[in-house]
């Protein structure tokens, strides 16, 4: 049978006359243009060009994946619930109905170890980069498709859905730090952004000038309704299904971490923006040399217990006229001494949480991380 070799594009055309004056830019160049690049399915393409590229796009510092296919199954969500299986008749209504309320909070994040499969091809079959042939559309894992870059320092890989779904309107963005586990999150949310346009009527001034005389004080103190009406449970469950999000990602970034031995930076984010995690060299070595340990009955990264910091603000108005209401900063760190980014201190945490976000974002965490700090204490998960 006849071997298969890889064909490239140039070896389709036939032989100029003149020089191919792109020889002459110097391979330094070439990388400093394809690190510019970054996207690692563009890569590929590229790979596809020339032997020279062929040799070139692996030796990139710099690579972006972006995941566009989604595949869920019902299946892995019961048995990651370990609802899968024989249950006692006399407990099916019961076991009906919490298998209902699993599933509502967990069924965002099912998107994420499904996402993961059903990336499509940038390797291939044959050795090199690039897509796949043949008539049916071929898939591969993010690190089937990252397995011939040798020399990644910065990755980043973006879902094409948020994790936490929330009502229209709703504001909430996080951030995390993990190493083999939690090092530190930040959450901001909201529970309705009036933009500037509408912010700025005097109707809408009054109304939340109103909002914050009757609901809190410019200290910072939370009114007593924020317990009774739900506000309190609604922010509890914005704090967990993030942290859940977030373990669940870094789970999901084991074989890529342990197969790039030159990675410095992993950022996963999503294309709505609402969450990041984030990892540097320091998280990156601690992730490979301690064990991780993961939740039972789920494919996600045990949290630890937590210590968390809450500012809340009724209205929160921005210098560009924008609005929050029901504005929450939380601040998370594991339990024990030193706890936080790898052990530093609050110098380090503070700069974290002030750099968490951009934008009118950033402002936002400012102007709550001077209100009154409510302490809260949570069980790892």
């Amino acid at each position: 049978m006849q071997s298969r070799h890889r064909v490239f594009a140039e070896d389709l055309l036939l032989p100029a006359e003149e020089e191919d004056h792109f020889d002459r830019i110097p391979d330094s160049l070439v990388l400093l243009i394809f690190n510019r690049l970054a996207d690692a399915r563009s890569l590929g393409r590229c790979s596809a060009v020339s032997k020279r590229f062929n040799s070139l796009v692996p030796l990139v510092d710099d690579a972006c994946l972006r995941i566009d296919r989604v595949i869920t199954d019902a299946a892995d969500a019961d048995d990651a619930l370990g609802l899968a299986g024989p249950r006692p008749a006399g407990r099916g209504v019961i076991s009906h109905l919490l298998k209902a309320m699993l599933l509502a909070v967990l069924k965002p994040f099912g998107h994420c170890d499904a996402g993961f499969r059903g990336e499509r091809g940038g390797v291939g079959k044959h050795g090199g980069f690039g897509g796949g042939g043949g008539g049916a559309q071929q898939h591969h894992s993010p690190a089937q498709v990252l397995k011939n870059f040798s020399s990644i320092r910065n990755l980043r890989m973006e879902l094409p859905v948020s994790d936490v779904g929330t009502d229209d309107g709703v504001l909430l963005r996080w951030k995390a730090v993990f190493g083999t586990t939690l090092q530190s999150c930040v959450i901001l949310g909201g529970t309705r952004v009036d933009r500037a346009a509408a912010a700025a009527s005097p109707v809408a001034t009054a109304a939340a000038a109103t909002a914050a005389e009757n609901e809190g004080d410019e200290s910072g103190s939370i009114p007593e309704s924020f317990y009774t009406n739900g506000g309190l449970k609604l922010r509890v469950v914005w704090t967990i299904s993030s942290l859940i999000a977030a373990a669940t990602r870094h789970y999901l970034l084991r074989e890529i971490v342990k197969e790039h031995p030159t990675l410095e930076t992993v950022a996963l984010t999503d294309a709505h923006g609402q969450g990041t995690l984030a990892m540097g060299r320091d998280q990156i070595r601690e992730f490979r040399d301690k064990p991780l340990a993961a939740a039972s009955a789920a494919n996600r990264t045990q949290v630890p217990a937590c210590n968390m910091k809450l500012r809340y603000a009724p209205v929160l108005e921005l210098s560009d006229g924008t609005q929050i209401h029901g504005a929450t900063l939380v601040v998370i760190r594991p339990v024990g001494e030193n706890a936080g980014i790898g052990g530093g201190g609050r110098k380090e945490l503070d700069e974290f949480v002030a750099d968490a976000f951009d934008g009118p974002y950033r402002e936002a965490v400012s102007a709550l991380s001077k209100r009154r700090t409510y302490l809260l204490e949570m069980n790892g998960f």
